[in-house]
């Protein structure tokens, strides 16, 4: 099932002394989400803000909050998240020892559950735990920075977990370095939601913002291999054709 492509522009690039008027920028820009990275400074390297920013910016903006927590432990910080005003939240298989509950906790308060995988974390983490996604997040940097360097080397996985969702509802995102250079790998891949923050927010004006997030999309769009008769697409992985059904 081909779904259509979503850009998500990280605010974690955004200029933070004027964020309520970045994200009205990137809304009047095109971006399909809003994608919030949230970060504790334990379970990776570095603070970025919490719930309370979530709740302060929610106003701005319609579209859609995909709240990615990279903090561990993360469940006692669900609720506070759901009631700030996220859509999608989305918590690393290795932030916790019970991956399963969380995602019910998420279900359980009415928002959409997602999982990310670090770049060394295998796609057999998420096995038995497909049925309760809406959302898989391919972490193609190691996390923690914004701005780092692509790592190609996910293509693979990303390619792998595109079959393991089969014609199951839920959505690929990638997020770490993916600019107009390589989102067309990215969607050739099996990635159907993309996340771009320094990327994006090159430029100073939301013209320039929209000609980012537009060659984005077309590169990914142009990246897509389109559907055989019998369903199936057939993709490119990293030195080998991939049949995906």
């Amino acid at each position: 099932m081909t779904r259509e492509i979503v850009i998500a522009p990280s605010i974690l690039a955004a200029d933070f002394a004027r964020l309520g008027e970045e994200i009205a920028s990137i809304d009047l820009a095109g971006a399909d989400w809003i994608h919030c990275d949230v970060m504790d400074g334990h379970f990776v390297p570095n603070i970025s803000f919490g719930a309370d920013v979530i709740k302060a910016i929610r106003p701005v903006t319609k579209k859609i909050f995909d709240v990615h927590l990279m903090i561990a432990p993360v469940d006692l910080y669900l609720e506070a998240f759901a009631k700030a005003g996220a859509d999608v939240i989305t918590v690393h298989a290795e932030a916790g020892p019970h991956l399963d509950r969380s995602l019910q906790a998420i279900r359980g308060l009415g928002k959409k559950a997602g999982v990310s995988l670090c770049p060394s974390t295998p796609e057999s983490a998420i096995e038995y735990v497909l049925d309760r996604l809406d959302l898989v997040l391919v972490m193609t940097v190691n996390p923690g920075f914004g701005g780092q360097s692509f790592l190609a080397s996910q293509l693979e996985k990303i390619a792998r977990i595109r079959s393991m969702i089969g014609d199951r509802p839920i959505r690929l995102e990638v997020d770490g370095g993916v600019t107009r250079d390589n989102a067309g790998a990215v969607a050739a891949a099996g990635a159907d939601t993309l996340v771009a923050g320094s990327a994006v927010f090159r430029g100073k004006s939301s013209a320039d913002y929209a000609a980012n997030i537009a060659a984005i999309r077309i590169a990914a769009e142009g990246g897509r291999v389109p559907e055989l008769q019998d369903g199936s697409t057939q993709r490119v992985g990293v030195g080998e054709r991939v049949l995906v059904r």
